[in-house]
């Protein structure tokens, strides 16, 4: 009874927790995005990636570090003390959102293997490698009918290179377009994608849409370095938006182009306006933007070093409350 009480409260908790924070997620992330708008377009991808990974860090490292410790060290084991369907109801929903995660992810990764493996039964010979890159990514030729560009796989990734998409690319976009799907393996943006399907929320999906967009642009900045290899890219975007082909699965992928019009539009116009006092500027002001962030983790961890006695005194409290 004890152990089951436990269980119940903990991932009461876990739920409590994870519901009211992601809430707050939803209400206040477009102000979040709105911060990061004078930083570049990684950082601003990387601040609303840990935004929607917060509700569920920060509600498992309370539940593990704090209401489990603070049940086991503080709640007597009475046999014959009473406890309300509450505590049970909440731990049934904690339960299921753990569960429909791992139903979400699992399904992404039995669909992104299938992909993969189809792709390579019908492509050619390896024909490249990436470089500059720290991972073993081979481009390789697919059939016509696949995505026009697109990086696959999380542990062993690879870049995907349709024939219709090497045939109306010159050999300059081509280098453009290739450097950035592996700007998308460097970020490991399809490992990304899989925690986000892992700790999947209602009324998340603007925010994901969001930070696919800026991961987009992202990967753009990271794949030029000159106004000549922004147009090369650009231009490679506008050709390989009129090949993207809608109806093909692309779980846990990254492709050049497989955003909605408008966000094409708004990437074309930002690599055609690319300036090198631009960049410069946005990575100055990225250079000092976790500062704060750094500063106020710290400042956490010392205050809960200094209070951790009390801090599971008063969470043993509210769940004495939750149980009763």
């Amino acid at each position: 009874m004890f152990a089951l009480r436990g269980i119940a409260v903990s991932f009461s908790i876990f739920a409590l927790l994870y519901v009211g924070l992601s809430s707050l997620v939803c209400v206040l992330w477009r102000k979040l995005l709105a911060y990061g708008q004078p930083y570049s377009a990684k950082r601003s991808a990387d601040l609303l990636f840990f935004a929607r990974l917060a509700p569920f860090a920060a509600a498992s490292t309370i539940t593990l570090a704090l209401a489990v410790p603070s049940f086991l060290i503080l709640e007597p084991r009475a046999a014959d003390e009473g406890f309300s369907l509450i505590p049970v109801a909440l731990g049934v929903c904690g339960v299921s959102v753990l569960l429909a995660g791992a139903w979400k992810s699992a399904n992404a990764l039995l669909q992104a293997s299938r992909n993969i493996a189809r792709w390579s039964r019908e492509a050619d010979a390896e024909s490249d490698r990436g470089r500059g890159s720290h991972f073993p990514i081979c481009v390789r030729r697919i059939a016509a009918h696949a995505p026009p560009l697109t990086a696959a796989g999380i542990f062993r990734p690879s870049v995907w290179l349709s024939r219709a998409a090497e045939f109306v690319l010159t050999e300059r976009e081509l280098q453009s377009a290739v450097r950035h799907e592996v700007a998308h393996v460097r970020r490991r943006d399809n490992l990304r994608k899989l925690i986000l399907r892992f700790v999947a929320f209602p009324g998340m999906k603007q925010l994901e849409c969001a930070w696919r967009e800026l991961t987009e642009m992202a990967a753009d900045d990271a794949a030029v370095t000159s106004a000549c290899e922004a147009l090369d890219l650009a231009a490679a975007v506008i050709k390989l938006s009129r090949l993207a082909l809608p109806d093909v699965p692309t779980a846990l992928t990254t492709s050049l182009v497989h955003s909605p019009a408008e966000s094409v539009h708004a990437r074309v116009d930002r690599l055609l306006a690319w300036s090198e006092g631009r960049e410069r500027s946005q990575n100055t002001a990225s250079k000092y933007s976790m500062i704060l962030p750094m500063c106020a983790a710290a400042a956490a961890l010392f205050t809960l070093a200094v209070t951790y006695g009390e801090l599971l005194a008063r969470v043993h409290t509210a769940t004495e409350w939750l149980v009763r």
